[in-house]
């Protein structure tokens, strides 16, 4: 045997297809059928009344005239819409890191404390999630009223001067108020996904790395992370659409007494347009344009999930 026949590599195996099932996709099919079915008429509509215009007139039975992409342009160039735009993606994206943050926290709290103390915890945080919107914002308007709320009257007594202030005043300190409120909703659903995820670790994993020097922060940030980084994705995501559409809390605080133009973001603006003035072209295009905007917005996570898929 010669030596350039002794030293030339091996063949590398075939490389194996994967058979197609169609027995995922069976199962599959009915509930994307079904899904399928309950969008296509909002959706539909949605996109048919974006090209028209509403009027009074309509009120009384007049068909809406078609303008084309009129309403798409008037939305392009309104610089009032696009400052809802920016203020509402702004405030998307606060809230949505903030509640995956203070959620994960909570998350290993539960992980880490007794039971008894778990048990406490995931009570508190059931009823937090489980309390009616309505009945919440009715609560937190209370705590934040101007004159005879908790909140002012406990800053009042420890020094500082908050006799009298209105909270839903200014458009820094009302979002600051949705912000506690919005996150103080969502919180819960993150920690128990998160909760969930950590249950699925096995203590053998993290127990060989403190045996081999790691500390607990790193212990958490290259195993634990790592490991449930799936749930982290699918929460956030989750987050961003949730909060992008806020509507309930923010449209209730503005009852309360708050600036509309100063405080508007899409869902209150969009019911502004459409029960205010009615306008519901304009209100069906800017609706379009928030499905789009939550596409874009969540691609790149639904990207990274199916990258990970394929692995």
């Amino acid at each position: 045997m010669s030596h350039a026949a002794a030293v030339a590599p091996a063949e590398s195996p075939p490389v194996k297809r994967r058979r197609f099932h169609l027995t995922p996709y069976s199962l599959l099919f009915p509930a994307v059928a079904i899904l399928l079915a309950a969008l296509a008429y909002p959706v539909g509509w949605q996109i048919f009344a974006s090209v028209h215009r509403y009027g009074r007139a309509q009120q009384f039975g007049q068909p809406a005239e078609f303008i084309g992409a009129a309403n798409y342009l008037a939305l392009v160039r309104d610089p009032a819409i696009w400052s809802v735009v920016v203020r509402s993606i702004g405030f998307c994206l606060v809230n949505a890191v903030l509640t995956v943050l203070i959620g994960v926290g909570l998350a290993v709290l539960m992980n880490a404390a007794a039971k008894a103390c778990r048990l406490i915890l995931q009570i508190g945080l059931l009823l937090a999630w489980a309390m009616p919107v309505v009945a919440a914002m009715t609560v937190w308007n209370w705590l934040f009223q101007w004159h005879t709320g908790v909140v002012n009257q406990v800053l009042t007594q420890l020094g500082f001067s908050f006799h009298n202030h209105n909270w839903l005043e200014s458009p820094l300190s009302f979002y600051a108020v949705a912000t506690i409120i919005v996150v103080w909703m969502s919180v819960p659903f993150v920690a128990f996904s998160v909760f969930a995820g950590l249950t699925q670790i096995s203590p053998e994993v993290t127990e060989a790395a403190q045996l081999d020097g790691a500390s607990g922060w790193r212990r958490f940030t290259h195993i634990v992370m790592p490991m449930i980084r799936p749930v982290l994705m699918i929460v956030l995501l989750l987050q961003i659409i949730w909060d992008l559409r806020v509507f309930t809390q923010i449209k209730l605080l503005q009852d309360a007494g708050a600036p509309l133009s100063e405080t508007d973001l899409l869902g209150t603006y969009i019911y502004r347009v459409s029960t205010g003035v009615s306008d519901f072209g304009l209100a069906a295009a800017m609706s379009v344009f928030v499905l789009l905007l939550t596409l874009i917005l969540s691609a790149p996570y639904v990207r990274s999930l199916m990258k990970e898929e394929s692995l």
